[in-house]
């Protein structure tokens, strides 16, 4: 049962940028964070955990525990408060052994 009506047709969203993730190209909304994006083009294994190389991916989505973190530019930040722009180049943590 819907108590509102249906507005999703009146959602705006901002342009589509490219960027790549592990090389290969990937499309967000410009200005959303950089999870979201990933997440929804399928990207859920964003780097290896240190001690048993189990995947770990997206998990608060608020800064707090660290899981998602990548690398941009060479510095490792959270996706979850990195905001997608077009050309961003993001390498994940995965063990490449």
């Amino acid at each position: 049962m819907r108590l509102t009506p249906d507005q999703s047709g009146l959602i705006r969203r901002a342009a589509m940028v490219s960027f790549t993730f592990d090389g290969a190209p990937v499309a967000g909304h410009a200005g959303e964070s950089l999870t979201v994006a990933l997440l929804r083009a399928g990207h859920l294994h964003l780097r290896d955990a240190p001690e048993d190389t189990a995947p770990r991916g997206a998990f608060c989505c608020m800064g707090l525990c660290q899981e998602c973190v990548v690398r941009i530019n060479g510095q490792v930040v959270e996706s979850c408060r990195t905001l997608v722009a077009s050309g961003l180049a993001v390498t994940s943590l995965k063990d490449r052994a």
